[in-house]
């Protein structure tokens, strides 16, 4: 449904199915667990149909998002699509993509905010442009990202700011992607805040 959003240039929409795939993402796992569904549908792989699904979400519809937007230069349009799935497809194979305490390592492939950001903030080419090659860059950097929810330094902190953020982001899709100035910097921050608090992870054996 968000890509028959997307290409019909219902943003709003399209970020709101995203949104809930984010959601379902957080939960499928912990549910297929508790039912016993590997055990129940042995045939087919959980961990694969999430990996579809969430390249899907995370990566293929947001590449096209970026791409049609018509916040970047038009000649750089096309290579941006093609940037977020190289990269996204290289992230999602990746083995050591997290750390022993659950951090990412490198940017881990949520271009789905990065489309979400760039939609909010409408920034000029060139900004849009380098936003999307130092993600880019990022993906294969050893810089280390925190997820919110499995780590456990700053977890209740981590997890209120999520709250706030995702309440924020509801108001700024229903109101056009156009929230006003002290929602879209208060969104802002929450970012730079989570991109930043991984260099205060605590020593941990794998580096």
């Amino acid at each position: 449904m968000a890509m028959v959003f997307a290409t019909g240039g219902h943003w709003e929409a399209m970020f709101v199915c995203l949104g809930l795939a984010l959601v379902v993402d957080g939960v499928d796992g912990p549910l297929a667990r508790e039912f016993k569904v590997a055990e129940l549908l042995p045939r087919w792989s959980g961990d694969t149909l999430d990996l579809v699904v969430d390249f899907t979400t995370y990566v293929f519809v947001p590449a096209y998002a970026i791409a049609a937007s018509g916040l970047l230069p038009v000649w750089f349009e096309l290579a941006a699509g093609i940037i977020v799935v190289i990269c996204g497809a290289l992230y999602f194979a990746d083995r050591d993509m997290k750390t022993d305490d659950n951090y990412f390592r490198g940017f881990p492939a949520l271009w789905n905010l990065a489309a979400f950001y760039l939609y909010i903030l409408q920034p000029p080419g060139w900004a849009g442009v380098t936003l999307i090659l130092a993600l880019a860059v990022l993906s294969f950097v050893p810089f280390k990202f925190v997820h919110p929810v499995r780590v456990r330094h700053l977890r209740l902190l981590n997890i209120a700011l999520l709250i706030v953020w995702a309440a924020l982001a509801l108001v700024a899709v229903f109101a056009g992607l156009n929230p006003g100035p002290y929602v879209v910097w208060t969104l802002v921050l929450i970012a730079v805040y989570f991109c930043l608090v991984g260099l205060f992870r605590p020593a941990a054996q794998d580096l």
